[in-house]
Protein backbone atom coordinates (compact mmCIF):
# COMPACT_ATOMS: atom_id res chain seq x y z
CA UNK A 1 0.00 0.00 0.00
CA UNK A 2 2.93 2.19 0.87
CA UNK A 3 3.47 3.34 -2.78
CA UNK A 4 -0.71 4.87 -2.91
CA UNK A 5 0.13 6.73 0.38
CA UNK A 6 1.29 10.52 -0.11
CA UNK A 7 4.00 10.95 2.90
CA UNK A 8 5.44 7.50 2.23
CA UNK A 9 8.26 8.67 0.11
CA UNK A 10 11.86 7.23 0.26
CA UNK A 11 10.80 5.16 3.46
CA UNK A 12 10.29 1.52 1.78
CA UNK A 13 13.90 1.63 -0.12
CA UNK A 14 15.41 3.11 2.90
CA UNK A 15 13.67 0.52 5.54
CA UNK A 16 16.35 -1.38 6.53
CA UNK A 17 18.43 1.73 8.12
CA UNK A 18 15.98 3.60 9.38
CA UNK A 19 14.47 0.40 11.33
CA UNK A 20 18.32 0.36 12.50
CA UNK A 21 18.55 3.69 13.26
CA UNK A 22 15.48 3.83 14.95
CA UNK A 23 16.04 1.01 17.38
CA UNK A 24 19.16 2.88 18.64
CA UNK A 25 17.23 5.11 20.14
CA UNK A 26 14.78 3.62 23.09
CA UNK A 27 11.05 4.45 23.35
CA UNK A 28 11.85 5.95 27.50
CA UNK A 29 13.97 8.30 25.85
CA UNK A 30 12.33 9.30 22.69
CA UNK A 31 9.30 9.88 24.16
CA UNK A 32 10.43 11.24 27.86
CA UNK A 33 8.28 14.99 27.59
CA UNK A 34 4.93 12.76 27.34
CA UNK A 35 5.53 9.64 29.43
CA UNK A 36 3.76 11.00 32.59
CA UNK A 37 0.43 10.91 29.70
CA UNK A 38 0.33 7.77 29.24
CA UNK A 39 -1.99 5.66 31.49
CA UNK A 40 -1.03 3.53 34.22
CA UNK A 41 -4.14 1.32 33.90
CA UNK A 42 -4.34 -1.33 30.42
CA UNK A 43 -6.40 0.97 28.11
CA UNK A 44 -6.85 0.58 24.03
CA UNK A 45 -3.87 2.31 22.12
CA UNK A 46 -3.90 3.40 18.49
CA UNK A 47 -0.24 3.63 16.88
CA UNK A 48 -0.15 5.92 13.90
CA UNK A 49 2.94 5.64 11.53
CA UNK A 50 3.85 2.94 13.90
CA UNK A 51 7.50 2.64 11.78
CA UNK A 52 9.45 -0.51 12.96
CA UNK A 53 7.32 -0.92 16.09
CA UNK A 54 9.12 -0.08 18.27
CA UNK A 55 6.51 2.15 20.54
CA UNK A 56 3.81 -0.08 19.78
CA UNK A 57 5.51 -3.24 21.31
CA UNK A 58 6.43 -1.18 24.63
CA UNK A 59 2.57 -0.27 25.12
CA UNK A 60 1.44 -3.73 24.51
CA UNK A 61 4.31 -4.73 27.23
CA UNK A 62 2.86 -2.48 29.07
CA UNK A 63 -0.46 -3.93 29.32
CA UNK A 64 -2.33 -2.08 26.87
CA UNK A 65 -4.71 -3.40 23.96
CA UNK A 66 -2.52 -2.01 20.63
CA UNK A 67 -3.61 -1.43 17.13
CA UNK A 68 -0.73 -0.02 15.04
CA UNK A 69 -0.95 1.44 11.73
CA UNK A 70 1.88 1.03 8.92
CA UNK A 71 1.43 1.87 5.12
CA UNK A 72 4.68 1.18 4.54
CA UNK A 73 4.99 -2.77 3.86
CA UNK A 74 8.56 -3.03 4.84
CA UNK A 75 8.67 -1.12 8.01
CA UNK A 76 5.40 -3.15 9.06
CA UNK A 77 6.83 -6.41 8.00
CA UNK A 78 10.42 -5.30 9.90
CA UNK A 79 7.91 -4.38 13.11
CA UNK A 80 5.98 -7.58 12.82
CA UNK A 81 9.04 -9.83 12.36
CA UNK A 82 11.45 -8.06 15.06
CA UNK A 83 8.24 -8.21 17.79
CA UNK A 84 6.62 -11.85 16.45
CA UNK A 85 6.05 -12.48 19.73
CA UNK A 86 3.91 -8.97 20.90
CA UNK A 87 0.21 -8.93 20.95
CA UNK A 88 -0.04 -5.76 18.92
CA UNK A 89 -2.71 -5.58 15.84
CA UNK A 90 -0.87 -4.42 12.82
CA UNK A 91 -2.39 -2.49 10.06
CA UNK A 92 -2.12 -1.24 6.32
CA UNK A 93 -3.84 2.01 6.78
CA UNK A 94 -2.86 5.64 7.10
CA UNK A 95 -4.25 9.05 7.70
CA UNK A 96 -6.22 10.96 7.14
CA UNK A 97 -8.82 8.36 6.61
CA UNK A 98 -7.89 5.37 9.02
CA UNK A 99 -10.26 3.37 6.69
CA UNK A 100 -9.66 0.08 8.34
CA UNK A 101 -8.85 1.30 11.45
CA UNK A 102 -12.61 2.63 11.37
CA UNK A 103 -14.17 -0.31 9.69
CA UNK A 104 -13.24 -2.38 12.97
CA UNK A 105 -15.58 -0.01 14.70
CA UNK A 106 -12.83 0.71 17.59
CA UNK A 107 -12.63 3.60 19.93
CA UNK A 108 -9.57 4.17 21.81
CA UNK A 109 -7.95 5.85 24.81
CA UNK A 110 -4.67 7.13 23.45
CA UNK A 111 -4.43 7.84 20.05
CA UNK A 112 0.15 8.30 19.36
CA UNK A 113 0.84 10.56 15.77
CA UNK A 114 4.60 10.44 15.88
CA UNK A 115 6.41 11.86 12.97
CA UNK A 116 3.19 11.40 11.07
CA UNK A 117 2.16 14.81 10.74
CA UNK A 118 4.37 16.81 9.36
CA UNK A 119 3.81 13.96 5.80
CA UNK A 120 0.16 15.55 5.71
CA UNK A 121 -0.71 19.01 3.92
CA UNK A 122 -3.45 21.19 4.74
CA UNK A 123 -6.62 19.65 3.82
CA UNK A 124 -5.33 16.53 4.76
CA UNK A 125 -4.62 17.45 8.18
CA UNK A 126 -8.09 19.18 8.78
CA UNK A 127 -9.62 15.66 7.57
CA UNK A 128 -7.19 13.38 10.20
CA UNK A 129 -7.65 15.81 12.97
CA UNK A 130 -11.85 15.09 12.54
CA UNK A 131 -10.54 11.42 12.25
CA UNK A 132 -8.56 11.26 14.98
CA UNK A 133 -11.16 12.89 17.29
CA UNK A 134 -13.66 10.29 16.23
CA UNK A 135 -11.71 7.89 17.25
CA UNK A 136 -11.29 8.78 20.78
CA UNK A 137 -13.46 8.33 23.47
CA UNK A 138 -14.27 10.90 25.61
CA UNK A 139 -11.44 11.43 28.10
CA UNK A 140 -8.99 10.37 25.79
CA UNK A 141 -5.69 11.56 24.75
CA UNK A 142 -4.07 12.76 21.32
CA UNK A 143 -0.03 12.80 21.54
CA UNK A 144 1.65 14.19 18.59
CA UNK A 145 4.85 15.44 17.34
CA UNK A 146 5.51 18.46 14.91
CA UNK A 147 8.81 18.53 13.08
CA UNK A 148 10.64 21.49 12.32
CA UNK A 149 13.58 22.04 10.21
CA UNK A 150 14.90 20.77 6.57
CA UNK A 151 13.53 18.33 5.28
CA UNK A 152 15.58 15.11 3.34
CA UNK A 153 15.78 15.53 -0.14
CA UNK A 154 13.10 12.56 -1.66
CA UNK A 155 10.49 13.35 0.67
CA UNK A 156 7.16 14.53 0.86
CA UNK A 157 7.18 16.95 4.46
CA UNK A 158 5.42 20.28 5.57
CA UNK A 159 6.49 22.51 7.88
CA UNK A 160 3.65 22.72 10.69
CA UNK A 161 3.48 25.17 13.42
CA UNK A 162 2.25 23.74 16.91
CA UNK A 163 0.05 26.79 16.80
CA UNK A 164 -2.07 25.99 14.02
CA UNK A 165 -2.12 22.49 14.80
CA UNK A 166 -3.42 23.59 18.05
CA UNK A 167 -5.99 25.87 16.76
CA UNK A 168 -7.29 22.87 14.42
CA UNK A 169 -7.33 20.04 17.43
CA UNK A 170 -9.47 22.72 19.54
CA UNK A 171 -11.95 23.23 16.53
CA UNK A 172 -12.65 19.36 17.04
CA UNK A 173 -13.14 19.37 20.94
CA UNK A 174 -9.55 18.16 21.50
CA UNK A 175 -7.93 20.62 24.41
CA UNK A 176 -4.46 21.26 24.84
CA UNK A 177 -2.62 19.73 27.80
CA UNK A 178 1.28 19.84 26.51
CA UNK A 179 3.06 21.77 24.23
CA UNK A 180 6.99 21.25 24.59
CA UNK A 181 10.04 21.95 22.55
CA UNK A 182 12.71 20.11 22.43
CA UNK A 183 16.07 19.01 19.81
CA UNK A 184 16.09 15.71 17.81
CA UNK A 185 16.63 12.47 19.68
CA UNK A 186 18.94 11.47 16.73
CA UNK A 187 22.78 13.20 16.74
CA UNK A 188 22.50 13.51 12.84
CA UNK A 189 19.08 15.16 13.22
CA UNK A 190 20.77 17.72 16.19
CA UNK A 191 23.33 18.34 13.80
CA UNK A 192 21.24 19.70 10.90
CA UNK A 193 18.85 21.80 13.10
CA UNK A 194 15.85 19.72 13.50
CA UNK A 195 13.64 20.50 16.49
CA UNK A 196 10.38 18.92 17.16
CA UNK A 197 7.40 20.07 19.18
CA UNK A 198 5.13 17.37 21.23
CA UNK A 199 1.89 18.36 21.77
CA UNK A 200 -1.10 16.45 23.95
CA UNK A 201 -4.77 17.13 23.61
CA UNK A 202 -7.71 15.62 25.96
CA UNK A 203 -11.25 15.12 24.37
Amino acid sequence: MSIDVPGTEGYAEHAEALANDWHKISFQDHHRPVLHLIPSAPSRILDVGAGMGRDAAAFASMGHSVVAVEPVDALRAAAINFYSTSSVVWLDDSLPELRLVRERANTFNVVMVTAVWMHLDEVQRCRAMGTISDLLVDGGLVIMSLRHGPFPKGRRMFDVSAEDTIELAAAHGLHLLLNVCSGSAQQANRNMGITWTRLAFRK
